[in-house]
């Protein structure tokens, strides 16, 4: 009995940086064994360093660089087959990966899957994670207890799912986006992406509202990609994207006062325990640490 054809896809990398691990990962889509049809569509951010003209790749140029949400949308609009996969552009792939992915994923469609990412140390990246809770965010904000963060207990307090590990295919509130399988028809049916959202947590604001339509997120764990993440820009911004995203999503789903008030607390101890260890000789400075902690917070996205 022949295996059934297997449901065309459009691809969607977003870019913006050094085109060479984007160019790379389109050179390993163009030659993907066992696939159907491919659709494949860069969009270029407003990048310094364009993205070049490539044969068998639809590239959009945008005016502005308005971060990642912004760009899957404007490549999503593109997408002439049912099924969105979308990728970061420093993803490295094997020969087989999108139909592994697409086989493994057809038990569960319509959903929203990913497979499990890794880092190059071949460290999970802990795809799967709980609807954000103030109570992750305070752990994670919580720097005297990052000497524990390998173990289980405290990555179930920042919000990964530790059911998620290699082999495993599980169900779970949200997976994340570096390398997401989207059915394109409930994508639209939603609007795509929050665009408010510069960088990080679009996708979970985007599940929260697919699951509303009764679209589950599941992370298969028996097909792997490798993610390097965070390149293109600096610590300090990261941590200011990741903050302003976290309470946009709070102002979206949750309580945004409370989380700021959680986090200042969060803040307040981090500032005593940093001069405690300042006063034993440590090489750190408490105050400096503390106003820059203050200073994310403060900022309005």
């Amino acid at each position: 009995m022949s295996e059934e054809p297997m449901t065309p896809v459009t691809v969607v990398v977003p870019h913006y940086g050094d085109p060479r691990p984007a160019f790379a990962l389109i050179k390993a889509l163009q030659v993907q064994e066992g696939t159907g049809a491919l659709q494949l569509v860069v969009v270029d951010d407003c990048s310094p360093v364009p993205f070049p003209d490539t044969a068998g790749v639809a590239v959009v140029r945008r005016p502005v660089n308005g971060g990642f949400g912004s760009a899957v949308n404007s490549g999503a609009a593109l997408a002439e087959h049912p099924l969105l996969l979308i990728l970061n552009s420093d993803l490295e792939i094997s020969p087989t990966f999108v139909a592994d992915l697409l086989r493994a994923a057809a038990p569960w469609q319509p959903a929203v899957v990913s497979p499990q990412v890794l880092g190059h140390n071949g460290v999970p990246q802990w795809v799967g994670r709980h609807f954000p809770a103030v109570r992750h965010q305070v752990t994670e904000w919580l720097t005297p207890l990052a000497r524990w963060r390998h173990l289980p207990l405290l990555h179930e307090m920042v919000g990964h799912d530790t059911r998620c590990v290699d082999g495993a295919v599980v169900p779970v509130d949200w997976v994340m986006g570096a390398a997401m399988l989207v059915p394109t028809g409930e994508f639209r049916a939603v609007g795509g992406f929050d665009e408010e959202f510069f960088m990080n947590s679009e996708e979970v604001d985007l599940q929260r509202r697919l699951r509303d339509r009764g679209v589950p997120s599941v992370f298969i764990g028996t097909v792997a990609v490798t993610h390097e993440g965070g390149g293109s820009s600096d610590s300090t911004r990261r941590r200011q994207w990741l903050v302003d995203s976290r309470k946009l999503y709070a102002e979206k789903w949750g309580n945004p006062r409370i989380l700021r008030i959680a986090l200042g607390l969060a803040s307040a101890i981090n500032f005593w325990v940093n001069l405690v260890r300042q006063a034993a000789g440590r090489d750190l400075h408490a105050v400096e640490i503390f106003r820059r902690e203050w200073g994310y917070l403060r900022r309005n996205h």
